[in-house]
């Protein structure tokens, strides 16, 4: 996937806010011990596997902090790394490349993180159903959490609270019932929005799907309970599935005719990739 920061969103913004944490005041370790005209030749390094997501993000960070900082980065978002695989080269002002280092790291390493466990979960389904991510995302980092997964091969869902109905156990209960909740959505909502019902049981599955619902999330249901809703749907509504999916639990449930997957651990526990910035000495050696 090509890196793009037209598709990430308000990155800038992002970057700025992110840097104000750590250089509201300057830094003053690079000022007070590294002099003023040093110019250093970096390295970002993979120390783990991972799928690359944020090379720009992090090219963006160096440049926010000094234009002149020249940054070659060697692989496209979405591609694979190995350990001790170089990610990106950097050529500049010392100083700048040090008071730029953590906030590119912080803002890559997450997004590879993502990026990384998306593509062991839409490898694990292979191609039979969608792995998406849901709105359980970092405030303020969701734009690069949902470029991240699409970095990994995932799909988005939505993006924030207007961008499609979701009815929920809360909504049902505030609406006066799960029928009630559909039939007020699909007699107010815009034509253009499907009208999703989560359910929790086969009852309540059958109660959406008179009621008209477009598609229905099925909330915490285990492999033969999903086996049967498939069945009583019967191809009369979209299908996704969410709640505890762990990754040894995908291949089993992508084949079984659903249409998707929601997973939030996705953007809310994906561990950091391993990433480091390297500076080369006098003698060539990377330290």
């Amino acid at each position: 996937m090509e890196s793009s920061l037209s598709e990430v969103g308000p990155v800038q913004g992002i970057i700025d806010a992110a840097l104000l944490e750590d250089l509201a005041s300057g830094d003053v370790t690079g000022r007070v011990t590294v002099p003023a005209q040093t110019r250093w030749h970096a390295r970002l390094v993979a120390k783990s596997r991972l799928v690359l997501a944020g090379a720009a993000v992090a090219r963006q960070v160096f440049h926010t902090v000094d234009r002149e900082i020249r940054c070659e980065v060697h692989l496209r978002d979405g591609e694979v790394a190995t350990p001790g695989t170089v990610l990106m080269d950097l050529e500049g002002n010392a100083r700048a490349l040090l008071a730029g280092e953590r906030t590119a790291l912080n803002l890559l390493q997450r997004m590879c993180g993502v990026a990384t466990l998306t593509r062991a979960y839409v490898d694990a389904a292979a191609g039979r159903c969608r792995i998406c991510d849901t709105r359980k995302t970092m405030p303020g980092l969701r734009a690069l959490d949902r470029y991240a997964v699409r970095c990994g091969g995932g799909h988005n869902h939505r993006n924030d609270l207007g961008a499609g109905v979701l009815i929920k156990e809360n909504h049902i209960r505030a609406a006066g019932g799960l029928a009630e909740a559909v039939l007020r959505a699909r007699g107010h909502a815009p034509h253009t929005l499907r009208i999703e019902c989560e359910v929790t049981d086969h009852a309540e599955l059958k109660v959406a799907l008179e009621a008209g619902a477009d598609a229905v999330l099925l909330d915490n249901m285990d492999d033969v309970a999903v086996r049967e809703a498939v069945a009583i749907v019967a191809g009369r509504a979209k299908i996704e599935v969410s709640g505890g999916v762990g990754l040894e639990r995908i291949s089993e449930l992508a084949g079984i005719g659903i249409d998707i997957i929601s997973i939030g651990r996705l953007t809310h526990s994906a561990p950091a990739s391993d990433i480091s910035l390297l500076f080369q000495l006098g003698d060539g050696r990377w330290t």
